[in-house]
C-alpha cells in the first residue's frame, strides 16, 4: 500500500441513494419470475449479486447515469425504455444524476434454463450476457405489457404473465422458435386433449408448462401452435372459457357471484366482473338484470320444487 495515498481514495464511495418499491408482483401468483416498479433517488446505488437474473427498464424522463458492472464502466443518457440486463452472480454500482423510476424484472435461473432446454439451443448460444442501454422495441413491448399487468387493479390470469415472461427470455437469448420443419397447428386429437383439460380445470391455476406437456411440446412451440390452431393466445382462450362458464352459472342462478368467481378460476368477484365487462360488454349485475323472465321463472320454480320436496 502506498502510504501517501489518502484513505478516502482506497475505500469505495458511500452508498447515498435509496430505492423504494412502488408496486410488486409478489402477491400475483407469478412463478419463476417477478417484477416491481421502483422509485430510485439520485445518488450512488450498490447492487449486490443475486441468484436470479435482472433486467432494469428505465421509465420516464431521460437521466444521466453511470455504472460499473462486470469490470466495465458505462456513462450514458438513459431514455424511456432503455434496459440493463444483469445476469445472476454479477454485482455493480449505479449512479444517477436525478431521481428516476425503474421497471425491474427478475428471472429465476430455473425458469431461464427450462426455456433454453425447450428451445433446444446449444449452451454456448443460450447464455444471458450483461447488456447496458439495450434498445430493443420488441423487448420493450413485452416489458410494457408486463408492467401493465403489475399496475392493473385486476390483473389477468397468471398464465398471461407467464407467457410474457417466457417471451422475454426468448427475446433476451435470441432463440425465437422456428416452425419450418414442424407442424404449424396442433393435431386435432392433441388440441381436443388440451381443450378438455382446460375445461376440466378452470377453477385451478393453469400453467403453460403443464399444458405444453399435454401436447408433448416445448412451451415456446406450444404457444405458437395453440395460437395458430385456436386463433388466440393460450391465456386469452382460458380467460374466455372462464367468462363463458361464469355467464352460464350466473344465468342459472344457483350460486352467488363470489362462489361463481372462485369456481371459474377468478381471483375474486371484481376480477370476474372486470373480464366479463371486457369480453361480454356487461357486468354480472347487468347480465342478471337483462336475464329473460322465462329463465328467472324456471329457476324460481325449480327452487320451489326443491323446497317442497
Amino acid at each position: 500500500m502506498n502510504a501517501a495515498t489518502p484513505l478516502s481514495q482506497l475505500q469505495p464511495p458511500p452508498h447515498s441513494g435509496s430505492r423504494i418499491a412502488l408496486l410488486s408482483s409478489q402477491s400475483l401468483g407469478w412463478q419463476g419470475f417477478g417484477a416491481e416498479l421502483v422509485n430510485v433517488s439520485a445518488g450512488l446505488h450498490r447492487i449486490p449479486a443475486f441468484k436470479h437474473h435482472r433486467v432494469g427498464v428505465h421509465v420516464g424522463a431521460p437521466v444521466r447515469a453511470r455504472c460499473l458492472c462486470n469490470e466495465r464502466r458505462h456513462t450514458r443518457i438513459q431514455a424511456h425504455g432503455d434496459a440493463d440486463v444483469i445476469p445472476a452472480g454479477l454485482d455493480g454500482q449505479w449512479s444517477d444524476d436525478a431521481a428516476c423510476t425503474i421497471f425491474s424484472v427478475w428471472i429465476g435461473d430455473e425458469f431461464l434454463r427450462r426455456t433454453v432446454e425447450q428451445l433446444a439451443l446449444k449452451s454456448a448460444d443460450a447464455q444471458l450476457r450483461p447488456r447496458f442501454q439495450m434498445r430493443d422495441p420488441r423487448f420493450q413491448h413485452l416489458a410494457w405489457a408486463l408492467r401493465a399487468e403489475l399496475e392493473a387493479d385486476d390483473a389477468s390470469d397468471p398464465l398471461y404473465a407467464e407467457s410474457l415472461g417466457t417471451a422475454m427470455v426468448v427475446r433476451l437469448i435470441g432463440g425465437a422458435p422456428s416452425l419450418d420443419d414442424k407442424r404449424r397447428t396442433l393435431a386435432p386429437r392433441t388440441a381436443a386433449r388440451v381443450i378438455e383439460f382446460i375445461d376440466g380445470h378452470l377453477d385451478q391455476r393453469l400453467t403453460l408448462s403443464e399444458l405444453a406437456a399435454l401436447a408433448d411440446l416445448s412451451v415456446p412451440h406450444f404457444k405458437v401452435l395453440f395460437r395458430e390452431t385456436l386463433g388466440m393466445p393460450v391465456h386469452r382462450y382460458v380467460v374466455q372459457r372462464r367468462v363463458e362458464r361464469a355467464r352460464t352459472l350466473l344465468l342459472e342462478g344457483r350460486l352467488n357471484a363470489s362462489r361463481i368467481a372462485l369456481d371459474c378460476g377468478f381471483a375474486h368477484q371484481s376480477h370476474m366482473a372486470h373480464w366479463m365487462g371486457r369480453l361480454l360488454g356487461v357486468t354480472p349485475r347487468e347480465l342478471l338484470l337483462a336475464r329473460p323472465r322465462d329463465v328467472t321463472s324456471a329457476v324460481s320454480s325449480e327452487r320451489d320444487r326443491g323446497v317442497e320436496s
